[in-house]
């Protein structure tokens, strides 16, 4: 599975939002745990906030894994995939291209450098992001009074005054692991500043304070025209840049900024201590 000279990655980010790519299309799968865990490590390993593999799919142009830098799972991750999106639109010239992943399949598309993708349809009911039956998922028994909303990945979004003013890295982990998210859940801060503009930001579940994250920005998009806050297209700035969403009626809609940053190898000494 791991290459006598090493691992090959690539590195690049998305409104901040960093991830490391390994293209696998030529061979099975390789990353697990113990990889996502060293790589993910920002002192001793590469550091990202997720990782994308990707994987030959019959069913659509690519597959897409996703991992937190704490090697645990994702099942969905927008700006990665976006990102990957890049890196194939980059090598054959396509203008859209047909993703699978954990959600389903995704389409991405490319215009005057940005790329797009669509993230899916919203899950909305308590049901579809595995909450109790007895649970309101648009007003969850939590202080704050956040919304859940599921994106391939649970998401709760609390709306506050003054987004620079939250203590992410106190409340975070806290919400992360509340026990009404059976899977853990990411945890959005979301200022409305109008109609169609959005200051948010962002701890991930398994990876913590972020820049960016993709299937947030879509969750919080979500969740506030859903209370009637904005419309269903916003612009929301994010701790790393700006994210263009719209919720239509095919799914909900990322388009923003992608960047490639390096490409390197994974030593076969550091492969054989993990």
């Amino acid at each position: 599975m791991r290459p006598d000279n090493g691992l090959a990655f690539m590195k690049w980010h998305g409104a901040g939002n960093d991830f490391v790519i390994i293209d696998s299309r030529a061979r099975e799968a390789v990353v697990t745990e113990a990889i996502a865990r060293g790589m993910g490590d920002r002192n001793r390993g590469v550091g990202f906030d997720q990782l994308a593999e990707i994987r030959s799919s019959e069913l659509a142009d690519i597959e897409l894994d996703f991992w937190n830098n704490d090697g645990s799972r994702a099942e969905a991750c927008g700006n990665a995939t976006r990102c990957a999106a890049r890196y194939i639109f980059d090598q054959t010239g396509k203008p859209t291209l047909m993703i699978r992943t954990v959600r389903g399949l995704l389409e991405a598309r490319i215009d005057a450098g940005e790329v797009s993708v669509n993230m899916g349809a919203p899950q909305l009911t308590a049901a579809e992001q595995a909450l109790a039956p007895d649970i309101d998922p648009t007003h969850l028994p939590l202080d704050g009074d956040p919304v859940a909303v599921g994106m391939g990945n649970p998401h709760a979004v609390f709306f506050v005054d003054d987004a620079e003013a939250v203590d992410i890295a106190g409340i975070g982990p806290r919400i992360e692991i509340a026990p009404i998210f059976p899977n853990r859940t990411n945890v959005e801060f979301a200022e409305v500043r109008s109609r169609d503009e959005i200051r948010m930001r962002v701890w991930e579940r398994g990876t913590g304070i972020t820049l960016a994250c993709g299937s947030g920005a879509c969750a919080t998009a979500v969740a506030a025209a859903s209370r009637g806050l904005t419309d269903r297209k916003v612009r929301i700035e994010v701790d790393g840049g700006w994210l263009t969403l719209d919720w239509r009626a095919d799914g909900v809609w990322m388009t923003g900024p992608t960047a490639y940053v390096f490409s390197a190898r994974l030593s076969r000494p550091f492969l054989d201590a993990l």
